[in-house]
């Protein structure tokens, strides 16, 4: 979760970052604190459902430049979490500010940081079309990104101030510093470059003159509830952190450093055992164990089932490399291991029922599938404008025995084979699901809200045609001239023969 006001603590010691011009190197990026970055520093449209376009030429730009300079990317994607009763109330708190900031833009008034709900699969679907490697980490990804790292000897690029404790020899890029709009060519050759600030621990620990062990020790503290940084005001907090150095200044290891904790913190006894193992548990997911991550991105493999850790153990093995993938939603691992799963927050009149209603059925028959029957899953979705929990039950439906995938599928959406007769295979979902939806929503869309929606899917089928043909080098070299493209597509919808059955399969309802 990081520590709240350590990065501009650090930006504030400037001596601590040094000038960098980053090429010629592999770099592992936090890709979930990427996606947020490029769309919320894009100026892109969060009003209505997402600016998926732009942030798809965003995502473009980002990996042409760091590929311009010879930058080898490996992207990693939060899908597990740590699943302490901590971080799960501040997951809700979150939740809550994100519906609460989807209620002021739904008004009209202004809003920032609500992501739209497909953000995470747009940008899986984008890197793999620039055949960028990323993998989706089951474990808690920090520990695995810093492990990787400094296996493979390259920096971090994150804005996730975890990542200035972690000992990683090459360091740490904060986003914050990372100028990839202003790539620049070294004066005599044609290198390019990244201008950016690196971090390093050992820059600093010379600083502030005390041993890198105790870095873990600092971040522990920083952390625990008993400091609570989140209420401070900024002055107070950078007086705690400077007298908290001064004091980790005294020790040279980190037992040392835990044995005087009473004193500094001050609490009663009864308090004291519960915080020092708090601090220890801290402490241990700041220490780089063997990953799993190089064995995917290098040999294709999933982790080993045996060195799952326990809250893992649940998993099929058949699903691991799926989910490593990105092809398998991660969510599975929360309904597989009976925690709650939280539903997506968007834009709309919270006067009415959560959008994500429509989709419960299709929830319930997934849970089906993974716990079997007679079980349930506690869910969080809004209620007006509130968050609430409900616990919804497990469905496992009927099927055929011969093409058991197909008629589960069909039979989830209440669609027969038939309806989808004389559609594109691959347009089969959009068109099944949309079906779907205009037979469960409420309230019922209109009949020009079809047609709007029908319009759009033609005009991205077009587009992704006419898309395919010149192919993704195009955006890879900076070639593309959007206003161009989409009017292009425009003016080829009337060219629409082949995707007529769209308009027709709905008819009847």
């Amino acid at each position: 979760m990081g520590i709240q006001g350590l990065a501009r603590f650090i930006d504030d010691h400037g001596a601590i970052l040094t000038d960098d011009q980053f090429r010629n190197s592999k770099l592992v990026i936090d890709g979930t604190y990427l996606y947020h970055f490029l769309y919320f520093n894009s100026s892109v449209d969060q009003q209505h459902g997402g600016d998926y376009d732009d942030f798809e030429d965003q995502v473009c730009k980002f990996f042409k430049a760091l590929r311009d300079c010879g930058i080898e990317p490996y992207v990693i994607i939060h899908g597990g979490s740590d699943f302490s009763d901590k971080k799960f109330e501040t997951q809700l708190h979150h939740v809550q500010s994100r519906i609460n900031t989807a209620n002021s833009l739904s008004k009209g008034l202004r809003g920032s940081g609500l992501l739209p709900i497909l953000i995470k699969q747009v940008f899986k679907q984008v890197l793999s079309s620039l055949k960028v490697p990323f993998a989706q980490c089951i474990f808690e990804a920090d520990q695995e990104i810093a492990s990787l790292a400094e296996r493979w000897n390259c920096p971090v690029l994150s804005n996730n101030s975890d990542f200035y404790i972690f000992d990683i020899q090459a360091g740490y890029l904060p986003f914050s510093h990372f100028k990839w709009q202003n790539a620049s060519t070294q004066r005599g050759s044609s290198q390019r470059y990244i201008p950016c600030k690196r971090y390093t621990t050992t820059s600093f620990c010379r600083y502030f003159n005390i041993n890198r062990q105790l870095l873990p020790v600092f971040a522990a503290i920083a952390g625990n509830d008993y400091v609570n940084l989140n209420k401070m005001e900024t002055w107070i907090r950078v007086a705690f952190f400077n007298r908290l150095l001064d004091w980790l200044a005294r020790f040279q290891e980190q037992q040392e450093a835990l044995d005087s904790v009473p004193s500094l913190i001050g609490h009663g006894k009864n308090n004291m055992d519960s915080a020092l193992q708090a601090l220890s548990l801290s402490i241990e997911t700041y220490q780089l164990q063997p990953g799993c991550l190089e064995r995917f991105f290098i040999k294709d493999k999933a982790p080993d089932p045996s060195h799952l850790p326990d809250h893992l153990s649940v998993l099929p093995d058949w699903t691991l490399l799926p989910l490593m993938k990105g092809t398998l939603s991660s969510s599975i691992i929360h309904i597989l291991q009976l925690r709650p799963v939280i539903q997506g927050v968007q834009v709309e009149d919270p006067s009415l029922p959560s959008g994500n209603n429509t989709s419960r059925p299709i929830r319930q028959v997934v849970f089906g599938l993974l716990l079997g029957e007679r079980r349930e899953v506690e869910e969080y979705d809004r209620e007006g404008i509130n968050l609430t929990s409900s616990m919804v039950k497990a469905i496992l439906p009927t099927a055929a025995p011969h093409a058991v995938r197909l008629e589960v599928f069909l039979e989830t959406l209440g669609v027969s084979q038939s309806t989808l007769n004389g559609i594109p295979p691959h347009l089969g979902l959009p068109v099944a699901v949309t079906y779907y939806w205009l037979r469960h929503a409420h309230l019922r869309p209109d009949r020009p809200f079809l047609q709007a929606l029908l319009l759009g899917l033609v005009y991205g089928e077009l587009c992704r045609q006419r898309k395919s043909q010149r192919g993704m080098d195009q955006n890879m070299n900076g070639n593309t001239h959007t206003g161009t493209h989409n009017l292009e597509c425009i003016n080829k919808v009337s060219e629409v023969q082949p995707m007529t059955p769209l308009f027709f399969v709905y008819q009847g309802l």
